[in-house]
């Protein structure tokens, strides 16, 4: 029972942990109480990019007399969608679990509580308790679904993610509060499969953490597909005695009332570090989040967190970068810390966002002078052969030495093209290397390319 690294949790960033520290030759054992993957695999990133699929080839279907084609009785199937999302999950968490076998892993199932004296106590679903031992613990717990006092789930009609996932009927009217990426993706997947949608945010735009070119030109998407946009708004009282919802939104003329049959609450997450043995052990916590070094250990030696429950963006592609790290430091290499100004962030509505680096809001702020270059798919042939013509790309960079400071995308296929920034970010990129590095015609691609060419005055297509 006694290993080099047990982790807690096997989300992307506790099982990416586990294969990798296998992978450096130490023994690892994972603590899961639910389903291998986590909340991503299961019931986050890859279920909703499933459903989201479903609704973009729905969308398609819909408009297929643009592409001189011809279609009778398109229609959709509501359950069918959901259960082939679940199906896509249920694979990708099989895999997980593949994965782990081949490393030589091994899967303990049950509630893992960590103790004094590097230790694990796990609870098994009928109640047996099992201790175990090792000389690093770290901690992958992640998030859940915040809850509003205002608004509480009670799952059926106020809804977190989880339900909005599978859902048994499709609903007529919803409202979602919040327009971060579980919002809008929710907001994007119902509204097309033909439920009434209203987004409510309490911020004055959308998508709020974006650059606020990109909000005001996805906040136009919303609104030409029907969806009701409603910023500077908040949710005030629910009302769920009648066979709906009743929502009370507080806005800048006043309070309104919103009627619907689903509310969903898309407000934030919650670390999930209530009961794991903090407290007990005397790991620090500031403001629902575990304190850690650059490498992930907490005030106490031999424990670690990573994810969603340590400081920094709740991001899949974030925790495994983090336990990565982590684990290759307790092996004795010298990796680099995590570089938090380099993370993309990506958003699965129609159309996509993604991005990485300065908005210009916080570059000026900072007190660069800027290089700003904005290409429009409008002018791209791909995305005008593709009928994907919305959205732009928009680049910043620091006018002085030529660093590339951000770079900003809204667009059909953008959340696979924003890696070009991450790595000409990370490699110290400047804007004239961009230029000179051959982009292919036509792709969508090309407009970074563009972009760089319009902020240095050498744009062609525009």
């Amino acid at each position: 029972m006694k290993y080099d690294v047990i982790i807690i949790g096997t989300g992307p960033g506790g099982y990416v942990t586990a294969i990798r520290a296998s992978q450096l030759g130490l023994k690892v054992a994972v603590v899961e109480k639910e389903n291998l993957g986590g909340i991503c695999l299961n019931w986050g990133c890859i279920p909703t990019k499933a459903l989201l699929k479903s609704a973009q080839v729905y969308e398609y279907l819909k408009h297929v007399d643009s592409y001189g084609l011809k279609a009778k009785e398109i229609d959709k199937d509501f359950s069918a969608v959901i259960k082939r999302s679940r199906n896509v999950a249920e694979g990708m968490s099989k895999g997980v679990q593949f994965l782990l076998k081949k490393n030589k892993i091994d899967v303990i199932d049950g509630f893992g509580k960590i103790k004094a004296g590097k230790k694990v106590e796990v609870t098994s679903t009928d109640k047996k308790v099992t201790e175990y031992s090792a000389d690093h613990i770290i901690i992958a717990t992640g998030a859940r679904s915040r809850e509003l006092p205002f608004l509480p789930i009670d799952g059926k009609i106020v809804i977190g993610y989880r339900e909005a996932l599978t859902l048994p009927k499709q609903p007529k009217k919803m409202i979602i509060v919040g327009s971060g990426a579980i919002g809008v993706e929710f907001a994007y997947f119902y509204n097309t499969m033909g439920t009434e949608v209203v987004v409510v945010e309490f911020l004055p735009t959308i998508v709020p953490l974006e650059d606020e070119e990109v909000s005001k030109q996805f906040e136009r998407s919303l609104k030409k597909s029907k969806i009701k946009v409603m910023t500077n708004a908040s949710v005030t009282k629910v009302d769920t005695s009648g066979k709906g919802v009743v929502a009370t939104v507080s806005t800048k003329k006043g309070e309104i009332t919103l009627e619907a049959d689903i509310i969903l609450s898309a407000v934030g997450i919650k670390s999930n570090i209530e009961n794991i043995g903090l407290e007990d052990v005397g790991i620090v916590i500031d403001k629902d989040k575990i304190l850690v070094n650059d490498f992930y250990q907490t005030n106490l030696p031999g424990y670690y967190a990573i994810g969603d429950i340590v400081p920094g963006p709740a991001l899949a592609h974030v925790a495994s970068a983090e336990g990565i790290t982590c684990v290759e430091k307790i092996a004795g290499l010298n990796p680099e810390p995590v570089d938090y100004g380099n993370i993309p962030g990506c958003t699965y509505a129609s159309p996509e966002i993604a991005s990485v680096g300065l908005t210009e809001k916080q570059a000026r702020e900072k007190g660069y002078d800027l290089k700003i270059g904005k290409f429009p798919f409008s002018a791209s042939g791909k995305a005008s052969a593709a009928g994907t013509t919305e959205g732009f790309v928009k680049v910043i960079f620091d006018a002085k030495y030529g660093e590339w400071l951000g770079c900003h995308m809204i667009g059909a296929g953008v959340t696979d093209m924003i890696a070009e920034a991450v790595l000409g970010r990370k490699l110290e990129t400047t804007g004239h290397e961009v230029l000179k590095a051959i982009h292919p015609h036509p792709t969508m691609s090309e407009a970074v390319m563009e972009a760089v060419a319009a902020a240095y005055d050498e744009v062609i297509h525009l």
